[in-house]
């Protein structure tokens, strides 16, 4: 009898999961929830940048900047079960990064005083679907969730809606953070390579910086432009970091850093501007070609900032910024990080970020 008692208890209890679960859901409009790491407003709520402001981008960049990379929203919920769907006008493959980095999403919740990771939503893996619905995590206890939901890295977002216990409250948070760095750079501030949204090395150094942290990568177009310098001399933020090297020959950086810098000097006089040395792509090991064109990248980097260091005050170069380790083992593909180059990275880039920021009040 006692077996059969315990039996009957288990089967309470996963029926009751299970009614929980499919419990109906009421949805609500995103674009009236609180969207963080913007660094301007846009007529399509979801997209990063207002591309008609800037008539020199390509159709290239204009495509990048519509994507909703870093971009992510805030809000409270008494829910137990967190949905979302969402549809795209268009999205990118990389074959470097998951369908989730791409064009899924991930939610953190504040878990005793800190952003805690706690699911994701997956998209349908068909490359023609552009029309998603997903959990994003179920099942939680009662009370008040403080919610921080990254969106897809690769995908141009038409629209999202939020999905509740029917009955249940949503409300908009106040951005979470006190500071608002920007990152411009390549495909490895874009995040090719990372696993989830909030997983990429910008989105943690927002956590771990209590910073709003606007990604504004852009793969493998990344090249000193001047629609960069227009951006920057545009956006009011705490400081400013640039992955500038990773795309451009030795040459354009010898051609076009020092003024780059030296526009945006003019525009921000005393923000902090903090440069990041390229990755050593491991593949370089073995591929002399590739090796050549590293070595040259880096070296006309080092070099000229060291320059520019000299020229112009509160302007910095972390050297080792993408140091993935000398066992190769920290890129998907000889460049862009898995999770575990992003571990290490940031153990090295942390500490250097902090004592700047920190120089500047940033803390």
């Amino acid at each position: 009898m006692k077996r059969i008692f315990i039996a009957m208890v288990a089967l309470l209890v996963v029926s009751a999961a299970t009614a929980q679960e499919k419990k109906p859901l009421a949805y609500v409009d995103a674009s009236t929830l609180t969207i963080i790491n913007k660094i301007q407003s846009t007529e399509m709520p979801f997209e990063r940048l207002d591309v008609e402001r800037y008539s020199s981008l390509t159709p290239k960049a204009v495509e990048a900047f519509r994507q909703s990379t870093g971009l992510a929203l805030v809000f409270s919920t008494n829910s137990r079960n967190i949905y979302v769907r969402w549809s795209v006008h268009s999205h990118k493959h990389r074959p470097n990064s998951p369908d989730i980095y791409l064009r899924g999403m991930d939610i953190y919740l504040r878990h005793d005083g800190r952003w805690t990771f706690a699911g994701v939503a997956r998209p349908k893996t068909d490359p023609a679907v552009l029309e998603f619905e997903s959990p994003l995590v179920r099942r939680m206890g009662e009370g008040e969730k403080e919610c921080l939901v990254y969106l897809p890295a690769y995908a141009h977002i038409k629209s999202i809606e939020i999905g509740i216990d029917e009955g249940a409250t949503i409300k908009p948070m106040p951005s979470p953070f006190k500071h608002k760095i920007v990152f411009i750079g390549s495909s490895l501030t874009h995040g090719e390579g990372a696993p989830r949204p909030g997983a990429n090395y910008v989105a943690q150094l927002g956590r771990r910086l209590n910073a709003e942290t606007p990604n504004l990568g852009h793969s493998g177009q990344c090249k000193l432009q001047q629609h960069f310098v227009d951006i920057v001399c545009d956006t009011q933020a705490d400081a400013y970091i640039f992955d500038a090297f990773s795309n451009p020959t030795d040459q354009i950086i010898n051609e076009r850093l020092y003024d780059f810098v030296k526009q945006i000097r003019a525009k921000h006089k005393k923000t902090p501007l903090i440069f990041l040395q390229t990755v050593r792509r491991t593949g370089a090991m073995f591929d002399l070609v590739a090796k050549k064109r590293n070595d040259d990248q880096r070296a006309a980097a080092e070099k000229l900032m060291a320059e520019i260091c000299r020229d112009f005050k509160n302007v910095y170069f972390i050297d080792n910024a993408f140091d993935t380790g000398a066992d190769n083992e920290g890129t998907v593909d000889n460049s862009h990080l898995t999770d575990h180059g992003i571990y290490r990275v940031l153990q090295i880039m942390e500490p250097q970020l902090r004592e700047i920021l920190s120089h500047h009040g940033i803390k």
